[in-house]
């Protein structure tokens, strides 16, 4: 039946707005009007009331780096309208259904080898939530109940729920306030800067002398592997990557990968821990996972991991979210996964990379720049303070595109259906965004 009710103005929705939503990371009321989208197409979201002379941006953010084939892609809608025909959700409890299942072989076959179990969940953050349980019930089974803290380095960011925000960065990251309340986990220094650095031996050296120190009471190592994300956008030589591999063998602990934001190609490799060549006992994936479409993820292990959890007194991962497996959500996976894979995406995010490059080059020369850096298809600014952020919002979507800075970083996620003229556009935004924030 039509909605009966009359449509609202975009001053109505925003005034609704104001008073009932509270956005991510910001108070209530909110201090700073959002930009109200009226439709979204390929790369560029079209605004129901002008913002600064602009009725369309283009998104260099990939609507938080998950719409990696842009908006209302053909392939990945018709997935959606035939699986929505079939059935939208099913409770996964004593249930299975074909999507799932055709998706998590598909995870199987894609992953670094080795990992042959895929539980589902509804969001990256409860992905991690999984990891850790799995890996704290691994060694409980084993009969080996000590081993109940995580190890992490500086400068992680893993989710908003309890246990991720337990390994986020304990020093002027975002979830600070809670110190003293959360789980003691065991950081390591931030790893040095530098993709194509070798690793640095007095670093190595810290990571054995750390784990030396607490292996036995260490259930866990969890990183963000070769991109370091939201809790700074640092980019690190995957050889540290070895050496934990490495260590966590020889120290009986687990390696546990938060791939949420760098899988699917983001980095040039399918996967951040390909850059490496090494397999993970436990990964976590999301976020680009369904094309942006639908909130997913998965948290995959080895049967190692599986099978120390079927051996305990509890022989069952107790974890099972309502939305578990949603056969819609699955459907549009799998069909945004192939998607990605029928096409030469290695070609495609190298490309963005070239034209980010290219793009972003006279950023290095503007004042406040500290460095540039990029990366497959991230770039970014970092500036020597706090951006500002409502000027740089206001200076990016001046140029025509949708940039989110925070702290002292302008960057770009841009989807890879991005054309060269898109890049560019992104890239003079992140300029102008630089100067006046």
């Amino acid at each position: 039946m039509p909605d009966p009710r009359p449509p609202l103005t975009a001053e109505e929705l925003l005034s609704l707005d104001r008073q009932h939503v509270w956005h991510p990371y910001g108070p209530m009321p909110g201090r700073q009007e959002p930009l109200l989208v009226e439709s979204a197409s390929g790369v560029r979201l079209r605004l129901a009331a002008a913002a600064e002379g602009q009725h369309e941006l283009v998104d260099g953010m990939s609507s938080w780096w998950s719409a990696i084939h842009g908006y209302n892609h053909p392939v990945l809608n018709e997935a959606a309208r035939d699986q929505l025909e079939r059935m939208s959700h099913v409770m996964f409890g004593g249930l299975t259904h074909e999507p799932a299942v055709r998706l998590a072989q598909r995870l199987v076959e894609i992953t670094p080898t080795g990992l042959e179990h895929v539980f589902l969940s509804d969001s990256g953050s409860v992905a991690v939530e999984v990891a850790v349980k799995m890996s704290l019930q691994h060694w409980r089974s084993l009969g080996r109940p000590d081993k109940r803290r995580l190890l992490t380095w500086r400068g992680g960011y893993h989710g908003d729920t309890w246990q991720p925000m337990a390994v986020c960065d304990p020093q002027g990251g975002m979830h600070e306030l809670w110190s003293g309340a959360l789980p003691r986990q065991v950081f390591a220094d931030l790893p040095p800067a530098g993709f194509s650095a070798a690793p640095d031996p007095r670093y190595v050296a810290h990571l054995h002398e750390v784990f030396a120190r607490h292996a036995d009471e260490v259930a866990a190592v969890i990183v963000e592997p070769v991109v370091q994300g939201a809790g700074g956008m640092r980019f690190h030589s995957p050889g540290y990557l070895k050496v934990l591999r490495e260590l966590c063998d020889a120290h009986d602990v687990l390696l546990v990968l938060d791939e949420i934001a760098t899988g699917f190609g983001r980095t040039g490799e399918l996967f951040a821990a390909d850059h490496a060549g090494i397999t993970p006992d436990v990964l976590c994936i999301g976020k680009a996972m369904t094309g942006g479409y639908l909130s997913m993820a998965a948290t995959l292990c080895t049967s190692r991991v599986a099978d120390g959890i079927s051996r305990g007194e509890v022989p069952v991962l107790a974890h099972g979210p309502t939305f578990m497996g949603n056969p819609l959500a699955a459907s549009v996976a799998l069909a945004s996964i192939d998607l990605l894979l029928a096409q030469d995406w290695r070609a495609e995010v190298s490309r963005i990379e070239s034209a980010l490059h290219k793009s972003l080059a006279p950023a290095a020369a503007l004042p406040g720049v500290r460095e540039v850096r990029v990366l497959g298809a991230i770039g970014v600014v970092q500036l020597d303070h706090e951006v500002d952020l409502p000027a740089a919002t206001r200076a990016a979507v001046r140029e025509g595109v949708w940039l989110r800075p925070f702290r002292d970083l302008v960057y770009a996620m841009p989807p890879f259906v991005s054309s060269d003229e898109d890049v560019a556009r992104i890239g003079r935004a992140m300029c102008a965004a630089a100067l006046e924030g």
